[in-house]
């Protein structure tokens, strides 16, 4: 993690690695996997979202998702639906409130396609959740800084942690399932995805 915040923070002079990268990695015997990875918008490699794709591709059950923004390109939105209507439970959590209305308003265009596809959306009513974690099958996740919007995919610089095997897997789906209890189901009706605000629809 210290190597990509300073490939960042060097982005325009020569890198200073050495200093930073001196202490030895202490011994570990954890089992399972933890890769971190970046992903940088001047390489013209998507990695944050291939990564995503990835599991949505290849879950069997479950990814359960939580997230801040949801403004989503078609190879993202489709990889969403597909595994929804191959049978895997898709679940989405998003704020009940925004940080930011335009945002917030652009993520609720994408509900209707993804409910009609079997895709499960809930909001969080207490108010803004800036998490950004996706758990696919109970075996492997993602928690970073990517969000499942177009600027944080394609413009930012990211990063993550990948998990496969981990001790910490079983907490990662109790704190998506304790989010859960404090959401309201979103319906597939005009109602219930704007609940009214006509003034958050005419901004999308």
């Amino acid at each position: 993690m210290t190597a990509l915040f300073l490939q960042m923070w060097s982005i325009q002079r020569e890198p200073e690695f050495a200093q930073f990268l001196t202490h030895p990695l202490p011994e570990t015997q954890a089992k399972g996997f933890v890769i971190p990875y970046g992903d940088c918008p001047l390489d013209g490699e998507r990695v944050g979202e291939m990564v995503y794709i990835d599991l949505l591709n290849r879950a069997r059950h479950s990814v359960h998702i939580i997230t801040p923004y949801l403004i989503l390109d078609g190879e993202l939105e489709t990889a969403l639906r597909f595994a929804a209507e191959r049978g895997v439970d898709v679940h989405l959590i998003l704020p009940g409130k925004p940080d930011k209305a335009f945002a917030y308003a652009l993520a609720k265009t994408h509900y209707l396609p993804l409910l009609s596809s079997g895709v499960k959306i809930s909001e969080w009513t207490p108010g803004f959740t800036h998490a950004k974690v996706m758990i696919m099958d109970g075996q492997e996740a993602v928690v970073g800084t990517i969000n499942l919007d177009y600027r944080s995919l394609y413009h930012h610089f990211e990063d993550a942690v990948w998990m496969r095997g981990v001790d910490c897997l079983p907490r990662i789906e109790a704190d998506f399932q304790d989010t859960l209890a404090q959401c309201r189901t979103v319906e597939p009706t005009r109602q219930s995805i704007w609940q009214g605000k006509k003034l958050l629809h005419l901004v999308a």
